[in-house]
């Protein structure tokens, strides 16, 4: 299985169960690992025989921004299933990282897979 990333890929947006969270947006940073159903991309050279990553990264900004999710569950789930639904990917790792939001702790965060590597 051929495997399409996106590192470090950083959006604002309102998360949190805090009061204060929900005032203001936060920096959050996705890395989104994607499989490809086939390799063909790298044989025809066509943005048709893969998934396109401009467009990934279009709908998860708009989606995540209107999602106003509480937990970095929940939008690693929101992010999971729109890359499976709306892609056609059979399979997806997404990882959700907040930056400095706990005292002591440079980043924190959850990582899940959804769907069946090929």
């Amino acid at each position: 299985m051929d495997i399409l990333f996106l590192k470090e890929f950083r959006i604002e947006l309102i998360i949190g169960i805090y009061e204060w969270e929900r005032k203001i947006p936060q920096p959050v940073m996705l890395d989104l690992e994607i499989g490809l159903r086939n390799s063909r991309a790298g044989e025809t050279d066509q943005v048709d025989d893969t998934i396109d990553y401009g467009q990934v990264a279009a709908r998860i900004q708009t989606t995540a921004c209107a999602l106003r999710p509480m937990l970095v569950e929940a939008l690693a789930e929101h992010v999971a299933q729109l890359i499976l639904s709306e892609f056609g990917a059979p399979w997806v790792k997404v990882t959700v990282t907040k930056l400095a939001i706990v005292r002591g702790v440079k980043q924190l965060g959850i990582c899940i897979e959804r769907g069946q590597r090929l």
